[in-house]
């Protein structure tokens, strides 16, 4: 399925914010041992759209869990890279266990959102795909929503250029720009933004993706470049930026969050 054979199950992932000044050198290092994605390809300064619509309890249990480092994680969003009314929409677990990172997801009609939301089960005939792995993945991810009682929080969009490894998945290589967010509660799959807020404005993520083992020439790029690891979460970082009370029970956030924004118009 579309957007959904470059998904790396289970793998290790380094995170770099750096200056898109070096992104073009970066891009001409990267080249010589990676292709670019199918999406990236032929778009404009190689980019593609991401939206995620990230699900958390009233008290951001998930998002306390990364601030914490808590070694066993999870986020539960969906995933999309349009507004089109016939684009799936994928519902996504990313979780953490120790230094491994584990994906499922299960795409679904976008109307269908809601339904996910409410922390229903679609039927199987409301699905895109009935394949085990996907079946696994919406089970799981409404058994989790409901434990926390997890609601929309955070709409996040950004750009993404995307490097993979010529014939497997094994090694992938993304820069990602433009990084918006702002709080939303709603129960659609959104392509808008009224308000959004950049985060990381003056850096470019850079993330090192592998599912085996660790490419040698992972060690010379960030040896060339003087790379230094930091944290670049897009779904806790947006909650730091914007501030976690516009975040926790809806009715109140909206009330607090639309005051905020008329007296910033």
């Amino acid at each position: 399925m579309a957007q959904d054979h470059r998904l790396q199950p289970q793998r290790f992932e380094l995170k770099y914010l750096i200056k898109e000044e070096i992104t073009q050198a970066i891009r001409d290092f990267v080249s010589c041992y990676l292709e670019l994605d199918d999406f990236s390809a032929g778009k404009p300064n190689n980019s593609y759209e991401i939206h995620s619509i990230y699900l958390d309890s009233d008290d951001l249990q998930t998002h306390h869990a990364t601030i914490n480092a808590d070694k066993n994680r999870f986020k539960l969003r969906f995933r999309y890279y349009d507004g089109k009314p016939d684009s799936p929409v994928f519902c996504e677990i990313k979780q953490r266990i120790d230094n491994s990172i584990l994906k499922k997801r299960c795409p679904i009609p976008r109307d269908v959102v809601p339904l996910v939301v409410a922390g229903q089960l679609p039927a199987p005939e409301q699905l895109l795909s009935l394949e085990p792995r996907h079946l696994t993945a919406i089970h799981r991810f409404i058994e989790l929503s409901l434990r926390l009682d997890a609601k929309p929080r955070l709409h996040n969009h950004y750009l993404r250029e995307a490097w993979v490894s010529p014939h497997d998945n094994s090694v992938r290589v993304t820069l990602d720009r433009r990084i918006d967010v702002e709080p939303y509660f709603g129960n659609q799959a959104i392509a808008t933004m009224k308000r959004p807020t950049r985060i990381y404005r003056e850096f470019v993520v850079l993330e090192m993706k592998f599912t085996g083992r660790y490419p040698n020439w992972f060690n010379t790029l960030v040896s060339r470049f003087n790379l230094m690891r930091g944290a670049a979460m897009k779904y806790c970082g947006g909650v730091t930026a914007v501030g976690e009370q516009f975040f926790r029970a809806p009715d109140v956030t909206r009330d607090v969050w639309g005051a905020f924004a008329m007296n910033e118009s």
